[in-house]
C-alpha cells in the first residue's frame, strides 16, 4: 500500500510542475490551408491567429510573445477573441498594450469573445470600459470586426472576414442549443462565394453551421483547449460544462470548409492547463494549383 501511495504522490507532484511549467510557456502551432479561391495567386497567405490571452504575459511587457509573432512574419493577424479578462475588478492595461504593439506588426482584425462582448452589452454592470478598450485598439489601427464583414487584399486576391457575434445565451453553462445558419445570417449576412470567405466565431461549438453559412476558413477560440487534453479523446471539458467536446483545439474540416480551433494564450479563473499548451497559431495558405 506505502509503495502505490509513494507512486501516487509522485506522479502528483509531477503533474503539478506539468501545470506550472505549461502555465509558463507557449509553442507555435503551424497549419497548412488549401483553397481554390487562390487559383491565380503564387506564394503563401500566412495568417497569425490570437485568442484567449486573457490579460496573460510572456516575459516582461509581453515581450517573448510579440518577439515570437514578428519572426513569423504575418500578412495579417485574426483576433478571435477573449484577450481580456471581462470581469468589473480586472483593468485591461495588459491586453492594451499587447494589442497596440501587436498591430504594429501586421494588420489586425478582431472579432469579439464573449468576453468583450459581455462587457459591450453590459454596460449596467462594466460602465463605459469596452468603449475606451475599443478606442485605444481602434486609434492604433486595429479593425474591430462585430457582426460585419471587412475586407484585405493580398496579391491582388480578395478576401472577405466576417466577425461573428452571437447571442451571450450560448456561452452560459450546460447550454446545448445549436446555432442555426439562418440566425448567422440574420446577423451578419450571407457568406461571399467570389472570394476567399473567413469567418472569425470564437465559440467553436457550432462549427457544422458556420460551415453551412458558406465560410472557407473559420477561426476560433473559446475552450481554452478544453483545459485538459487526453489522447485519442481531445480535450475534457468546456466552459458550459461539456464533456469532450468536438472541436476543442486544433484543425478540423467540415465538407470544404476548415475550422481551426485554438486552445489559447492564457487563462482565467482556473489556471489549468494539462498535456495542453498554449500557442500562437500560425496558418499557411496556398492555392490548389
Amino acid at each position: 500500500m506505502k509503495y502505490f501511495l509513494s507512486i501516487a504522490g509522485i506522479l502528483a507532484v509531477l503533474l503539478i510542475f506539468e501545470i506550472a511549467r505549461e502555465l509558463h510557456t507557449f509553442r507555435v502551432t503551424h497549419y497548412k490551408i488549401r483553397t481554390n479561391k487562390y487559383a491565380k495567386a503564387d506564394g503563401e497567405l500566412k495568417i497569425a491567429l490570437l485568442s484567449d490571452l486573457h490579460n496573460w504575459t510572456y516575459g516582461k511587457h509581453n515581450r517573448k510573445l510579440l518577439d515570437c509573432i514578428k519572426r513569423e512574419q504575418p500578412d495579417i493577424i485574426l483576433v478571435a477573441g477573449d484577450m481580456l479578462v471581462g470581469k468589473v475588478d480586472v483593468p485591461a492595461a495588459i491586453a492594451e498594450e499587447f494589442m497596440v504593439k501587436v498591430s504594429q506588426i501586421a494588420p489586425v482584425f478582431y472579432g469579439n469573445g464573449n468576453h468583450e462582448q459581455r462587457m459591450k452589452e453590459r454596460t449596467d454592470r462594466y460602465g463605459e470600459r469596452y468603449i475606451r478598450y475599443k478606442e485605444i485598439l481602434t486609434k492604433a489601427g486595429v479593425h474591430f470586426i462585430e457582426n460585419e464583414s471587412k475586407e484585405f487584399c493580398w496579391k491582388n486576391e480578395r478576401i472577405r472576414i466576417t466577425g461573428l457575434e452571437i447571442p451571450l445565451f450560448y456561452y452560459e453553462k450546460f447550454q446545448s442549443k445549436k446555432l442555426s445558419v439562418e440566425e448567422i445570417q440574420e446577423r451578419v449576412g450571407e457568406s461571399d462565394e467570389n472570394c476567399m470567405q473567413i469567418l472569425i466565431a470564437h465559440n467553436p461549438a457550432h462549427g457544422n453551421s458556420y460551415a453551412r453559412w458558406g465560410a472557407d476558413l473559420v477561426v476560433s477560440g473559446h475552450l481554452h483547449g478544453g483545459i485538459v487534453r487526453l489522447p485519442f479523446l481531445g480535450g475534457m471539458i468546456t466552459p458550459q460544462i461539456r464533456l469532450f467536446p468536438k472541436y476543442s483545439g486544433g484543425i478540423y474540416h467540415e465538407g470544404h470548409t476548415d475550422l481551426v480551433v485554438s486552445k489559447g494564450l492564457g487563462s482565467h479563473t482556473f489556471p489549468i492547463r494539462l498535456f495542453n499548451e498554449a500557442e500562437l497559431v500560425m496558418l499557411h495558405v496556398k492555392g490548389t494549383r
